[in-house]
């Protein structure tokens, strides 16, 4: 039986805002989970308050009611000590609670040496500042939800995927993952700022001037909304100010990977952006990776994934064809099985921070036994792949079984 609290090691590597900071993301300090308000926790179970998940504080809950079905909130703390706050309807599990809290926090953590990423406190301060308050809400965008009226960013229960969850093995666009462009256009409006207003309502007025640089060369230039059938809607996105947004939305989701299983075209975003994945960028879209190299958006997804107690089997952050799902879990380099199940993660090339679950938990590697070096350091253990651009280095947590080309062996003990 394992002796480690896996919700502890989850909130602590999530919940961190690493804004102010000059040092990478994998080398930050861990900072303790955000102090939530004191409003009584009557009906959460102690496994969702560990996730840093509470009721909705009494300062909300007059606007976010419960007669509007709002029974759960989080919030990222912000340096400036404010909070952008995350209300919560109460069919949203608390996977998509957190994994939306992820997103949010892996596009507000810093990215050293780039051009307006490397302190990202000023993005973070303006969200708050400008009261971006992100809405997690029941259904689809279908106009039933009445709370879909209240001021705040909505994001679905019907487009948000968890890591190993059934709509994200099986990349399902009938529940497309939409998590990363509603929270990229919350952090957008709220943070970066739009042109085109007045005043400008951002803090990033040089990086949004080469995001909407890059919009108008590629709207003109048809890599992206050029069909005919787009007209209507490109002159909607034009009278409310919302082109640069749904443009680097398109730019994000390719870059993320979360296009490249889409069979139904050979186009990104439902068809309408010429970059489906991050390697189409270079040549359908020079500007568009242009804005993607080392200005604000890391490379590879920031948080710790957990993956979902309904996964059952090998778990790959390295890409496999034959696999959907990989052409956006490549991009992963942390993760924490979660549930019952057997189930292990093969790796990639990055980095990797891999935690086990209850059950007995496999990591593979790609090699011999002989080509990587495996140690045990005050109860920590690491294996470092010998050849480069392989299998990186991987800390392993609560995990008991190590699997090679070779052979498979226990985990070292202290």
């Amino acid at each position: 039986m394992k002796i480690i609290s896996l919700n502890s090691i989850v909130l602590l590597m999530t919940i961190s805002l690493v804004a102010g900071c000059n040092t990478d993301s994998k080398t930050a300090p861990i900072t303790p989970p955000p102090t939530i308000p004191t409003t009584p926790t009557t009906g959460l179970s102690a496994e969702t308050l560990d996730l840093g998940i509470s009721n909705v504080p009494s300062k909300l809950m007059n606007t976010y009611s419960k007669a509007l079905k709002f029974n759960r909130y989080t919030k990222i703390d912000t340096p400036d000590g404010s909070a952008i706050h995350i209300v919560v309807q109460d069919e949203i599990t608390d996977n998509q609670i957190v994994r939306s809290r992820n997103i949010l926090q892996h596009y507000l953590t810093n990215y050293p040496g780039s051009a307006y990423g490397e302190d990202k406190s000023a993005v973070a301060n303006k969200i708050a500042e400008n009261g971006g308050i992100l809405l997690l809400l029941n259904g689809v965008d279908d106009g039933t939800n009445a709370a879909a009226e209240l001021d705040g960013q909505p994001l679905y229960y019907g487009e948000m995927q968890v890591e190993g969850g059934s709509w994200y093995i099986n990349q399902n666009y009938e529940h497309r993952d939409a998590s990363f462009e509603e929270i990229l256009h919350f952090v957008h409006d709220y943070g970066i700022g739009v042109d085109q207003n007045e005043p400008f309502n951002g803090v990033l007025p040089a990086y949004q001037a080469d995001i909407r640089a890059a919009q108008v060369t590629a709207l003109s230039a048809k890599f992206w909304a050029w069909p005919a059938d787009q007209a209507s809607w490109i002159t909607e996105l034009t009278a409310e100010n919302s082109l640069s947004q749904e443009y680097l939305a398109s730019v994000i989701d390719s870059y993320y990977g979360l296009w490249g299983a889409y069979e139904e075209s050979e186009f990104g975003m439902w068809g309408m952006y010429k970059a489906k994945t991050r390697d189409d960028l270079a040549t359908k879209d020079p500007e568009g990776v242009a804005i993607m190299d080392n200005k604000f958006f890391h490379p590879y997804l920031t948080y710790n994934a957990r993956i979902d107690s309904s996964f059952v089997g090998d778990f790959s952050l390295k890409f496999n064809a034959s696999l959907s799902y990989t052409n956006h879990s490549q991009y992963l380099k942390d993760v924490t099985l979660t549930g019952t199940n057997e189930s292990n993660v093969v790796v990639n090339q990055l980095d990797n921070n891999i935690t086990g679950n209850s059950a007995i938990n496999t990591v593979i590697f790609s090699g011999s036994s002989s080509e990587y070096q495996i140690s045990n350091e005050d109860g920590q253990v690491t294996v470092q792949d010998m050849q480069d651009n392989r299998d990186g280095l991987n800390t392993i947590i609560a995990i008991e079984k190590l699997r090679f080309s070779d052979t498979t062996m226990d985990t070292p003990s202290a």
